[in-house]
């Protein structure tokens, strides 16, 4: 249990090098046991939150399965709580509970042992506590005596993570992906606005506020449907009796309301340059010929794709975006795979080479380029290719042609790519290299090469020899 969690730690530019501060006031350790977190908004509280060692339901202990995240405007992170129903098992016994355990897969099947030796992870002994989990959770790096918080209000589902954007009037906006065959695309748009001299109230602005799932139309326009209590089918009929409900069995929300199906969302981004959000599809094997849909082209789709969505324009402006609007344009930006498979898309000037496949995390560069990273798991033995970071333009000649930046090694993935505001530092993480192959004979030894240590996941840190611009 203590392996899993989170660790922030402080690192530093020393003589031209990036160090690790070893003994920095910021470092820390996030872990399940130890680590108190504050549940916060509208299923804070609830019935459904609460367990013999919290019988307010107003307080976890740490955070599970964490994926992607994002950085706020006012300098916290945010975590993703992803395939949490992993870590749960035993039989349920809640008749309550039933439908909604099913909806995110518990008691299916279980990573590990937790649920043997911990009554907290049984199912049958504390039916409530998988509510507790599914999050997003927000952590201040600042204060290492700072207790984390669960964002309740921005729905219970297998986060990928969260981004935010500051809207034109002050609201901040946070786009987000349930990362899970045939899941949906969610944003949250803030009751109260972002205080530039206020940083305390600011971190609170992600407790309150509209959720919205997103509806994708063949006329390439995008409705965000409310998930509000009390609304449309979001009533007592249909099992609902609060806020809390809906936020707690959001996956059965966005279904009623009529939501559209995805391949697998996962990193959704908002462009600081030109204002346009993307959504990285990673693929979707299960989709058939007859339940592909307008946003989801390709059945048995292995590849995955990224699409472009785009809000309205503030009236009498020609640049200010919207993000708050209920309906928004959308487009395909790439789809992904090898060009000659009929299936695939890129932009007028891509060539035989330039391709990818799964894009799974995004980041924009301060000019606005878009940098992929990718996740074709398995699957890259079908393309030939291992994954990497790709970076392309998103507007003029060198649109949606991807470029490989950084291969990764063999069996690994790479996943947060993250630059320095300057664009001259370039921090990307390497997740499970050598997968697929065994301890004693690794595919590779990554990134130590000697015989007597195994692969290792690692943070590599990039920067060109000339200390210019990376990508320049």
């Amino acid at each position: 249990m203590e392996g899993h969690g989170a660790s922030i730690v402080e690192v530093k530019k020393i003589n031209g090098e990036w160090q690790y501060i070893k003994n920095s006031k910021y470092n820390r350790r996030i872990t399940i046991t130890n680590t108190a977190m504050r549940i916060a908004g509208p299923a804070a509280g609830h019935d459904r939150m609460k367990t013999a060692s919290d019988p307010k339901g107003l307080e976890v202990y740490g955070t599970l399965a964490n994926c992607a995240g994002g950085v706020t405007p006012w300098g916290t992170v945010l975590t993703g709580e992803e395939n949490f129903h992993g870590y749960f098992g035993g039989q349920n016994k809640n008749e309550a509970e039933k439908n909604a355990f099913k909806r995110y897969g518990l008691g299916e099947f279980t990573y590990n042992a937790f649920f043997r030796f911990s009554d907290r992870f049984n199912l049958e002994k504390t039916p409530n506590e998988p509510n507790r989990f599914g999050w997003i959770v927000e952590v201040d790096p600042y204060n290492p005596n700072s207790k984390p918080v669960k964002h309740t209000a921005l729905g219970r589902f297998k986060h990928e993570g969260a981004n935010i954007i500051i809207n034109y009037d002050g609201r901040v906006v946070a786009y987000m992906g349930d990362d899970e065959r045939f899941e949906y695309i969610y944003k949250f748009v803030s009751e109260n606005k972002f205080q530039a001299s206020n940083r305390e109230a600011n971190m609170k602005l992600l407790e309150s506020g509209t959720l919205y799932v997103a509806q994708f139309q063949e006329n390439g326009k995008l409705n965000w449907l409310p998930l509000v209590y009390g609304t449309g089918k979001l009533t007592k009929e249909n099992g609902f009796y609060s806020q809390a409900d809906v936020v707690i069995e959001v996956r059965r929300a966005a279904d009623l309301v009529g939501a559209t199906p995805m391949d697998r969302p996962e990193d959704i981004e908002p462009n600081p340059v030109n204002g346009r959000v993307y959504v990285m599809l990673t693929n979707n094997s299960r989709r058939k010929p007859d339940n592909v849909n307008i946003a989801n082209p390709n059945a048995e789709n292995l590849a995955g794709h990224i699409i472009e969505m785009t809000p309205p324009m503030v009236p009498s402006t020609s640049s200010v975006f919207d993000h708050a609007k209920e309906s928004f344009n959308w487009d395909f930006f790439l789809i992904a795979g090898k060009p000659s498979d009929g299936k695939s898309k890129y932009g007028a000037n891509a060539v035989e080479d330039n391709w990818l496949t799964c894009p799974d995390n995004v980041a924009f560069d301060n000019r606005g380029r878009m940098w992929i990273a990718t996740d074709t798991g398995s699957d890259s033995q079908k393309f030939g290719t291992a994954d990497g970071l790709y970076a392309t333009e998103v507007d003029g000649e060198g649109r949606a042609v991807p470029k490989m930046f950084f291969r990764c090694p063999v069996g690994a993935e790479v996943c947060g790519p993250f630059l320095t505001p300057d664009n001259k530092t370039l921090f990307l993480a390497v997740q499970h290299p050598g997968e697929d192959s065994t301890f004693d004979s690794p595919s590779t030894r990554w990134p130590d090469f000697k015989a007597d240590m195994p692969p290792r996941p690692s943070v590599v840190v990039i920067t060109k020899k000339d200390g210019d611009i990376i990508g320049s």
